[in-house]
């Protein structure tokens, strides 16, 4: 089975590969990238030249090219020796027109245009809009070089980049002795509660290591995920953060700070990450913290936006096996009956109604008897899980009744079951130790599926229903060309199909002895 379970997974990610590659062809080749732009403000506020650079600016952004501005060339001759900084802020300043510039400045326009133009660059230069003898607003002159970014460059990169391992060499500034320190006594608990904790100084998170109240109660910063920065979302948070972070009011408590001041605060000193230069430019984080690891979460009384799509779903699966099952196995035990008709119309009904269509008229059932239509994170009840998980229920139920009962009258007509018959056993003793068993072995085969792909949420139930989901957050950033947040929710879904597909055989074989995975024949 080992080698089985290796192969398919060397297969599944193979899989989930080309789909990325596929699916980034699609948003970065296909899609217009001018729609970035429908909903941006910054972009209607500018104008002329200044609107060209912008669209760059936010093109590389997003991945769709290598954008480097004239300076930034320059700056990066300064950093390498190759140029001081007098002389770089003598040529920085170009003229309104090409003709115009002076011979110091037209050399390393031409160095500049020459290096970018070798690397595959389009060099461009607008040159300044006049109103008379005056340049216009947005009409200053630009110059700069741009090119696409390769997309299995792009691909390649993105894989490279999903994992990220904490060193003590990842911040770049001077912050004194680097190293780890292993701690009994966590310093956020003010010492004098046990706390096992590794604390680093020159990795980007403080805390590493560390265990509190919340479930798993173990913690680790030591690795990473990153599956691709949102842009529009939730803008400059990663798409496995924006995920996994709990949503809802601040939860405030008494906090003891680095320095020593207490005060009530929702900050979350565990997730403390270096942020360069921090405490010097902010009086509040000065008084709080004794380093730049002063950039922290806060806690809220919410789920994550797994957690909200995990809880639904996962009620919904149970609820669904629970009722679909003794139903399907019902409609085969009376087949052709009254009740097996019954579950046929249901199942045609579930199946055969646009999911859209239910969904709004549970919706209207549900708030007619006075049921919470709608998500509500600032006043959270029981109550306003019912309507999602009924709507993501009910459309299992059916397929879970469709397929039990086929399952179950395909075994009542084999062979097996008259020869059992002709040997004395009672039609119990038939149904439940050989027909049932049997009939419910390819039903096991879905059941990792249906758990795992709890945590991706529903689109059109979370959309209807306004649940802060998994779901949710990919028809938000298809709506709004979030390149970044496609791709990640993406990779997570193709990893959760690997998985599911996987776990699915493997429980197949553990219910089922006479299934193998060897080549050999038993």
């Amino acid at each position: 089975m080992g080698k089985y379970v290796v192969k398919r997974l060397v297969h599944g990610l193979i899989s989930v590969v080309i789909v990325i590659i596929v699916v980034m062809l699609l948003v970065y080749g296909l899609m217009n990238r001018e729609q970035i732009f429908a909903e941006d403000q910054n972009y209607t506020r500018t104008a002329l030249n200044e609107r060209e650079v912008y669209k760059y600016q936010r093109w590389e952004e997003f991945g769709y090219v290598d954008y480097v501005p004239y300076s930034d060339y320059l700056s990066d001759l300064v950093r390498s020796g190759e140029l001081d900084s007098a002389t770089r802020d003598e040529v920085v300043q170009i003229a309104r027109k090409a003709e115009n510039d002076e011979a110091n400045v037209a050399e390393y326009v031409e160095k500049f245009t020459q290096y970018y133009e070798s690397q595959g660059y389009t060099v461009k230069r607008l040159d300044a809009k006049m109103d008379g003898r005056k340049v216009k607003t947005g009409g200053r002159q630009q110059l700069y070089a741009y090119r696409d970014r390769p997309l299995l460059t792009r691909a390649l990169t993105y894989f490279l980049s999903v994992f990220k391992v904490d060193n003590i060499h990842s911040v770049k500034d001077d912050v004194g002795e680097r190293g780890l320190t292993f701690t009994w006594y966590d310093p956020v608990y003010g010492g004098e509660k046990f706390s096992p904790a590794i604390i680093g100084n020159g990795t980007q998170h403080k805390y590493l290591l560390y265990f509190d109240s919340n479930f798993p109660f173990f913690h680790q910063n030591f690795l990473t995920i990153q599956l691709g920065k949102s842009y529009t979302v939730s803008r400059g948070i990663d798409v496995f953060d924006t995920m996994t972070r709990s949503q809802g009011s601040f939860v405030q408590s008494s906090i003891t700070f680095p320095s020593g001041l207490t005060e009530l605060s929702a900050d979350d000193l565990h997730s403390a990450v270096y942020s360069s230069g921090s405490r010097a430019s902010n009086p509040v984080l000065d008084a709080r913290f004794v380093d730049d690891y002063a950039n922290v979460d806060t806690n809220k009384n919410g789920f994550s936006k797994t957690g909200y799509s995990f809880i639904i779903g996962i009620l919904s699966t149970i609820g669904a096996y629970i009722l679909g099952l003794p139903l399907g196995i019902a409609m085969s035990r009376n087949k052709d009956g009254w009740f097996d008709k019954l579950g046929t119309i249901y199942i045609i009904f579930i199946t055969s109604v646009p999911s859209l269509g239910y969904i709004f008229m549970f919706r209207a059932i549900g708030s007619a008897t006075g049921l919470p239509y709608e998500f509500k994170m600032d006043n959270p009840s029981a109550a306003m899980y019912v309507l999602p998980i009924v709507s993501l229920m009910l459309p299992s139920v059916g397929n879970l009744m469709k397929w039990m009962r086929r399952y179950m009258i395909d075994q009542m007509n084999s062979d097996y079951v008259k020869f059992a018959r002709s040997g004395g056993l009672s039609e119990g003793e038939i149904f439940y130790k050989h027909i049932m068993k049997n009939a419910a072995i390819p039903i096991t085969h879905g059941i990792p599926g249906s758990l795992l792909f709890a945590m991706t949420g529903s689109l059109i139930t979370e959309r209807v229903y306004s649940v802060p989901g998994a779901g949710k957050l990919l028809t938000d950033s298809i709506s709004k060309y979030d390149n970044g947040v496609i791709v990640g929710v993406t990779l997570f879904f193709a990893l959760l199909s690997v998985i599911a597909a996987i776990m699915g055989d493997v429980l197949m074989a553990v219910v089922d002895p006479r299934i193998n995975f060897t080549n050999k024949a038993r």
